[in-house]
């Protein structure tokens, strides 16, 4: 059975990063992404403010979910990744593949030059899943070692939600006995 964050990872195409700009300030910005199991493969300028703060710290965060029709239905990965430039060609290569088939937009493009735009590959390290479709609140945190496996999952509830949740229920319960 697939882990329910790749699930969720392998369904969408856009997730929000965030990273630590020079002066301590997070910045988050949204980019197309395609993944690998918890290797996240995306392709940034050189130019860009992304590119410095992740050379001047390579610890991002992203976030990746679309947008439900019901609460119930949240189902999102956010996940801190080790971001580093991808530098072998044929990896290079492997990565704009993969966006490609993931962004059916770019088709027809030529890969970036190098010049001008590098692509990155984000090693997930700590991943929450959120699945209210369990309960609202439900969430899984998992830790990846250096290779990729799993070396520590607890499951959990948000408080707030669960109290949030009990309190939607009862008023829509109530709203229902009194029709």
């Amino acid at each position: 059975m697939e882990q329910p964050a790749i699930t969720i990872l392998n369904a969408n195409r856009i997730m929000a990063i965030s990273t630590v700009r020079p002066d301590g300030w997070p910045q988050t910005t949204v980019v197309g992404y395609a993944n690998r199991g918890f290797d996240i493969f995306f392709m940034i300028f050189r130019a860009s403010q992304k590119y410095a703060n992740i050379t001047h710290d390579n610890r991002i965060s992203i976030a990746v979910a679309p947008e439900p029709p019901e609460l119930q239905q949240v189902r999102a990965v956010y996940a801190g990744a080790v971001a580093q430039e991808i530098t072998d060609p044929a990896e290079g290569d492997a990565a704009w593949r993969l966006l490609m088939e993931r962004h059916a937009n770019l088709a027809g493009f030529k890969i970036p030059d190098a010049k001008e735009a590098v692509f990155m590959c984000a090693r997930c390290k700590h991943i929450s899943v959120l699945d209210f479709s369990q309960g609202l609140g439900h969430q899984e945190r998992l830790s990846l070692d250096d290779a990729g496996s799993p070396r520590s999952e607890s499951l959990g509830t948000d408080h707030w939600a669960a109290s949030a949740g009990s309190a939607f229920e009862q008023e829509h319960m109530g709203l229902a006995a009194k029709e």
